[in-house]
């Protein structure tokens, strides 16, 4: 990607979130993440509702790889944009990708800045991804903390339309912890709530030298509005995304092959199996593998 280029100035949102969508597609698609869905929906419709918000929306996804963070973002994009992912003002940016050299870092910097901003300029709605924050130089982030705060205008261009989401493995132990907490007393995943562990993600994404907020000014001027944690997924969540990916692909949603395919993964704690290691995410490489073994 150019840093520095220019989107061309088109109509790209819906002329309103479709909130009944966001919910639907929230509660039949994302599986085993009540926290994050009831999160989500909230501040999403809510932001998109706003004619005149105070500030972008800054939401940052926390958990084990596999559990939907990236899947959300589809969803979200899909209520939003007319092109959803493929809209030209959706913005994925990998760490790993486009700033791999510390030694680059007061250049990324600057092409950060300016970039946001042209994409801004082009579109008010824009939304920026990014993704892999645990691989992010710490203090890059932190250049762009007057673009997410309580501003009018900056230079002429207001950036309180804006959609900013971080993606982080950060936090995915405690996450784990506190749901392996839950299944061993017994009681309910669902039970689990926001505030228990808000906080703990907040701290721990300040405090991890390998999270790209590591002593974030973002965290210190409370600029981030949701640290949404994602759970890890139980088999039964897996065999509803191995339904969800039949019934995708125009394949009679057999129960039975779900059940197989899901048990064919691997899961932890070793002795008491309990959470998927991969989650969701190799459910479709598997599914495949599946049928062409049963053919």
């Amino acid at each position: 990607m150019d840093f520095l280029q220019r989107k061309s100035l088109n109509s790209p949102v819906d002329s309103a979130l479709h909130s009944l969508g966001l919910k639907a597609d929230l509660q039949n698609k994302l599986f085993g993440q009540h926290i994050a869905s009831n999160i989500i929906l909230k501040a999403v419709s809510g932001f998109m509702s706003n004619k005149i918000p105070k500030k972008p929306l800054v939401l940052s996804l926390h958990g084990r790889s596999g559990t939907g963070k990236n899947f959300v973002i589809q969803l979200i994009a899909e209520n939003i944009f007319k092109e959803g992912m493929n809209s030209r003002f959706v913005h994925v940016l990998p760490a790993d990708i486009y700033f791999p050299h510390k030694s680059k870092l007061e250049t990324y910097k600057t092409q950060l800045q300016q970039w946001i901003k042209g994409n801004i300029t082009s579109c008010e709605h824009s939304m920026f991804i990014f993704d892999e924050m645990d691989e992010m130089h710490p203090g890059l982030i932190d250049s762009i903390k007057s673009y997410l705060g309580y501003h009018n205008m900056l230079d002429g261009v207001s950036y309180r339309r804006a959609i900013f989401i971080f993606l982080s493995n950060t936090g995915g132990d405690i996450i784990t912890q506190k749901a392996l907490e839950f299944v061993r007393e017994g009681r309910d995943r669902e039970e689990i709530e926001r505030q228990d562990l808000q906080t703990s993600l907040s701290e721990l994404a300040f405090d991890n030298k390998k999270s790209g907020f590591w002593h974030s000014s973002l965290i210190d001027a409370n600029l981030v509005d949701f640290f949404i944690p994602f759970l890890p997924l139980e088999h039964r969540h897996v065999v509803q995304c191995v339904m969800a990916e039949m019934r995708a692909k125009n394949l009679w949603a057999d129960e039975k092959v779900a059940n197989k395919v899901a048990r064919d993964l691997n899961y932890f704690p070793k002795m008491e199996r309990v959470f998927s290691s991969q989650g969701c995410k190799t459910v479709e490489s598997n599914l495949y593998l599946y049928i062409l073994e049963s053919e």
